[in-house]
């Protein structure tokens, strides 16, 4: 005889194959109501600091004309300001000029500084120094008022003509590189010293330019832009920004 123990049944049995609900789904879905409640919630006190601020600035509208005179003011004296600068900065550029024992005097990099200068004189609003390591033959790059792409190697000789020539072997570095590399219009090579005649031929026939101490002199001194002081110089690429 069995005991009243054994004789015992569970209430109900599990279905075979039924698995336990999982609670993730049940804290998941709180976390919801929850995120759900705070946003209604701030979405409600937003709105009670809202009307009463735009009930004020409806009844005091007077505040918004004031801070709109302000910020027309504000930004006129600033736009005001940018165009003097911009004024100051062209009347500057225009006046730059430079004698030779100015430019001998430079650093070579000071050197690629006033070279750069000039081309901005020149009306090249975007002309920028990229020499250094690395710089692949080109120091100064600029867009001329025609729209032709400036390629400029500095040659910087501390004794001026005294100093070692600009030979081909540069000019092969600025024939190799100008154009494939920083698609240039126009190659230029530039020195406050002398220039070999093979270098002259090389440039001549690679469709290069030639700087030498003379026409920086010109250039420098002057103010006619250094596309009237050169030679078979490419033809413009558009109708000219400058007056």
């Amino acid at each position: 005889m069995s005991s009243p123990a054994r004789r015992r049944r569970p209430a109900s049995k599990r279905r075979a194959g039924s698995r336990p609900r999982p609670r993730t789904s049940s804290k998941r879905r709180q976390q919801e109501n929850d995120h759900l409640a705070a946003v209604v919630v701030a979405g409600l006190v937003g709105v009670g600091l809202v009307v009463p601020a735009v009930n004020w600035l409806l009844a005091n509208w007077w505040v918004l004309v004031v801070l709109g005179v302000a910020a027309a003011g504000a930004g006129g004296c600033w736009l005001y300001q940018r165009r003097q600068r911009a004024r100051w900065d062209a009347v500057r550029a225009q006046a730059l000029r430079y004698a030779m024992p100015q430019l001998d005097a430079l650093h070579h990099s000071r050197f690629e500084d006033a070279v750069r200068d000039l081309m901005f004189r020149d009306g090249c609003r975007d002309a920028v120094r990229v020499g250094g390591g690395g710089d692949q033959g080109a120091d100064v790059k600029a867009t001329d008022p025609y729209g032709r792409r400036w390629v400029i190697q500095c040659k910087h000789r501390r004794d001026g003509l005294a100093g070692s020539a600009v030979g081909t072997p540069d000019l092969q570095v600025l024939n190799g590189t100008a154009r494939p590399v920083h698609h240039a219009d126009v190659a230029v090579i530039v020195t406050n010293g002398r220039v070999t005649a093979p270098a002259v031929t090389f440039a001549r026939q690679q469709r290069l330019h030639v700087i030498d101490r003379h026409t920086l002199a010109a250039w420098a001194a002057g103010s006619r832009p250094l596309w009237d002081l050169l030679p078979a110089v490419p033809r413009p690429r558009k109708p000219g920004t400058l007056s």
